[in-house]
């Protein structure tokens, strides 16, 4: 006859029956958590290779200079074009935890390269010179900040030699880091660009280190603005809501700028296009001529205004690509006007 099992026997058995299929239960599940997490990952992977929207040319390029290397997307809309006609550039530089594809998805630049006939070139820091992908605009103590800058012509001269980009129509903008690294590099090399556009960016001269880069982003650091020869237009978006870098830095900027160029503001204009933020502009002319343009948008946040539904980006904001655009566009034409005997 059968052995009688004990009570304890039984109730071992048992609990060893529940712990294999707890354990069976865990290990599907954590299989599933695993094929899940890798596929987001493979999607992320795939996002950032993938090229954003437009019908144009996504080429991929690498720039050498005193900061190293540095990838690049240019950005060529489609179209036919006359033998050894060349192109205008607008560089465009991203903030900080943005890649150069993020800044072309969140700003939809490229549709309007498509419509107007432009290149756009998106230069992208290296996460091994700067953790948070920013722009070491502050770091001018140890030459870092002038090294990107070289670097980034460096990815512009390429864009000239390989692509076609006219280099006497060469324009700059940026968002926050990207912003301060533009005018830092309109103000070194002047002759370089016609135009340069910054969103909540700093001043030049404002920091030295990134101490001092906290502080000049909250506005406590005057700007010390040294030029090698005349300064090109410069638009100046900023939100009033901005609480990473401080309204008070567009403000500075742009007056500083104006003073260098000897240029006297005009009246506050208020502005508003449909349900979007409304905006209050600024013009600083010098004999009728536009050399700063200030808009501070009324609500806007850290953001891109007008831009798509991204991070660092608001929809809810005037379109700041259009202005953007019209304000280079307007150089762009000064440019390729032949010059006055």
């Amino acid at each position: 006859m059968p052995r009688k099992l004990s009570a304890s026997t039984i109730l071992t058995r048992a609990y060893q029956r529940q712990m294999k299929a707890f354990t069976r239960q865990v290990t599907r599940q954590a299989t599933q958590a695993g094929k899940r997490v890798a596929k987001q990952v493979q999607r992320a992977a795939e996002e950032r290779t993938r090229p954003p929207p437009g019908p144009g040319d996504w080429l991929a390029g690498m720039a050498l200079g005193p900061a190293g290397a540095r990838r690049y997307h240019l950005y060529r809309p489609p179209g036919p074009r006359a033998p050894n006609e060349r192109l205008p550039l607008l560089v465009m530089l991203h903030g900080c935890g943005q890649t150069g594809r993020d800044f072309a998805v969140a700003t939809r630049m490229n549709r309007l390269a498509d419509r107007h006939g432009f290149l756009v070139l998106y230069p992208e820091q290296d996460r091994l010179a700067n953790a948070q992908g920013c722009w070491n605009w502050f770091d001018t103590r140890t030459g870092r900040a002038a090294a990107e800058a070289a670097t980034v012509l460096a990815a512009v001269d390429q864009a000239c030699t390989l692509y076609g980009a006219d280099p006497a129509r060469v324009a700059v903008a940026g968002l926050s880091a990207g912003a301060s690294l533009a005018a830092l590099l309109a103000a070194a090399h002047p002759s370089r660009f016609v135009a340069v556009a910054m969103a909540a960016g700093v001043g030049p001269g404002a920091a030295h280190s990134t101490a001092t880069g906290l502080s000049a982003m909250r506005g406590r650091r005057p700007l010390h603005l040294e030029v090698t020869g005349a300064l090109p237009p410069l638009l100046v978006l900023q939100g009033s809501a901005d609480s990473v870098v401080s309204p008070a830095c567009g403000e500075a900027v742009a007056q500083a700028w104006a003073t260098v160029s000897q240029a006297m503001p005009g009246p506050v204009q208020a502005r508003r296009r449909g349900q979007r933020l409304p905006m209050e502009v600024v013009e600083f002319r010098r004999r009728g001529a536009l050399q700063v343009m200030l808009v501070r948008v009324l609500g806007l946040g850290h953001a891109w205004s007008g831009g798509a539904a991204r991070p660092y980006s608001d929809p809810q904001g005037p379109d700041a690509s259009a202005m953007v655009w019209s304000f280079v566009h307007r150089a762009f034409r000064a440019a390729a006007q032949p010059a006055r005997a």
